[in-house]
């Protein structure tokens, strides 16, 4: 074929493509939500900035309301943006909107196996178990508020061993946090100087780092093309296979010494519920879903509370009023000479709303993990097809200024009454709601109030710099909001 006949084809099936994702889009008026124009191939690419969606999709709900559409690459999205959508879809609706939504980064990654990114009845049977199991091995009970209290006397004693010297937090506290979750899924806490656990502990924060790069976030839109490319998209996928490789030895240990019998920790109950369903063809449970479902657990009960944690220093450190309170209301309550118990939390109100600020002002996952549509649904004035994408957008219920006014600034009265008890608000999502709403809710706030409260109980918290000149705005993400990196001192009080 002539140069120019190849020319005028290529021409024509763009011209094609573009008419009927037209056509298409006028054929939904009045059944699927509106939305930007969408292009072939790249999608709503040219609406979004992909360094800030969150801002991008606020602008799109100021022009399209609550609900609308926007395509990543091909695949079509319905973004629910306000409070009262999201408690209605995942709330109201819930059976509706409780599948999972795979964004193609997270597929290379986890594969849709685990509780986290599985659907149907793999899900419900590996959530259920979980549940039942994370309660068996202590979470919500006082055996694990005790093991709490020990890790957070381990974390004092080694921030005490900088002598004041100003250092990093992060890996202190994502240890600390870490450990929890490693004493309830693998039977025992790792030592802080243990290379393996360092190593592995290096790797979710590298991971964290590089989640912000362009790369990364434009995989979403072109998965096939950057699949061949290189770029840190591809060591976050190296270092998931490092975690991966680290739990199966894990795995494999506890298949050799496993006593039917006694039960050390969750991984002998998978196992032990694996041999039971031997003979069912149609099982969920077998070593990969084990390996994946440990790997969920590791990953959210680790990074969630040591990010909230290690923004809340930050925010400290730049309010210093506000922690000169929580000391207070710390001395008054508990003293210097006992470790915190959740006892407290309730004689506590500023703290307690304190840590409650500091979740609604990070808004750590500002999309949710996305959701999908289990059938075809009918959606306010909308027909949803069955397996579209939802982002319920937590950022639009945690910022809403109806309920927190002016919400860009950090304040705790945003949950205190006039009287200074603590005040509860049903916009406060940030473990998301109904019936995908995080697992571990109940040990991320047991470990947020005790790990806060002992280290302002033990420390003053010294920035290296002015007060005021510390930047409290997170590191924008597609995924997750992050804080700037940051040292202080912690000064013994």
């Amino acid at each position: 074929m002539e140069p120019l006949g190849m020319t005028t084809v290529f021409l024509m099936t763009c011209f094609s493509c573009l008419l009927f994702s037209a056509w298409r889009s006028k054929s939904r008026t009045g059944k699927q939500p509106p939305g930007p124009f969408a292009l072939p191939f790249v999608g709503s690419m040219f609406h979004l900035n992909p360094h800030n969606l969150p801002e991008s999709l606020e602008k799109l709900s100021r022009k399209y309301g609550p609900v609308f559409t926007i395509r990543l690459g091909p695949k079509e999205v319905v973004v629910l943006y306000g409070y009262d959508v999201v408690k209605e879809a995942l709330i109201d609706q819930g059976d509706d909107f409780s599948g999972r939504g795979i964004l193609p980064l997270f597929d290379k990654l986890f594969q849709g196996t685990g509780i986290v990114n599985s659907n149907g009845e793999t899900w419900r049977q590996l959530r259920r178990f979980a549940l039942t199991t994370l309660r068996d091995f202590g979470m919500g009970k006082k055996s694990i508020e005790e093991r709490i209290q020990e890790e957070a006397r381990f974390l004092v004693e080694r921030i005490k061993s900088k002598h004041e010297q100003p250092f990093n937090p992060s890996s202190f506290l994502v240890h600390a946090v870490s450990n929890i979750i490693c004493s309830i899924v693998f039977g025992d806490r790792f030592d802080y100087k243990d290379e393996k656990f360092v190593t592995l502990i290096d790797v979710l924060e590298q991971n964290n780092r590089i989640q912000n790069a362009i790369q990364t976030m434009l995989y979403n839109f072109f998965p096939t093309i950057l699949d061949h490319l290189p770029g840190p998209h591809q060591t976050m996928v190296k270092n998931i296979e490092a975690v991966n490789t680290f739990i199966s030895e894990i795995v494999t240990d506890h298949q050799k010494s496993l006593d039917p019998t006694c039960p050390r920790d969750f991984i002998d109950a998978f196992l032990i519920k694996m041999e039971q369903e031997k003979g069912n063809a149609h099982s969920e449970f077998s070593t990969d879903t084990l390996t994946r479902t440990t790997i969920d657990l590791f990953f959210a009960g680790t990074g969630t509370t040591s990010t909230t944690l290690k923004y809340g220093l930050l925010i400290l450190m730049k309010h210093p009023e506000i922690e000169e309170k929580i000391h207070k209301e710390i001395d008054h309550v508990i003293g210097r000479d006992r470790s915190p118990c959740m006892a407290d939390r309730s004689k506590m109100p500023y703290t307690d709303a304190v840590i409650h600020e500091i979740q609604r002002f990070m808004d750590f996952i500002p999309f949710n993990v996305p959701h999908t549509v289990i059938k075809d649904t009918k959606f306010r004035d909308y027909l949803i097809p069955k397996g579209t994408m939802i982002f319920p957008m937590l950022r639009s219920v945690l910022y809403d200024s109806k309920e927190f006014p002016n919400p860009e600034k950090f304040d705790p009265g945003h949950f205190l009454n006039a009287n200074g008890t603590f005040k509860r608000s049903d916009y406060f999502m940030p473990f998301s709601a109904g019936k995908r709403i995080c697992a571990g809710e109940g040990l991320a706030r047991m470990e947020l109030f005790i790990f806060f409260t002992v280290i302002l109980q033990n420390f003053t918290l010294k920035p290296v710099m002015d007060h005021k000149d510390l930047d409290i705005s997170p590191i924008i993400s597609s995924f997750a909001n992050m804080p700037k990196p940051y040292e202080l001192s912690f000064l013994p009080r």
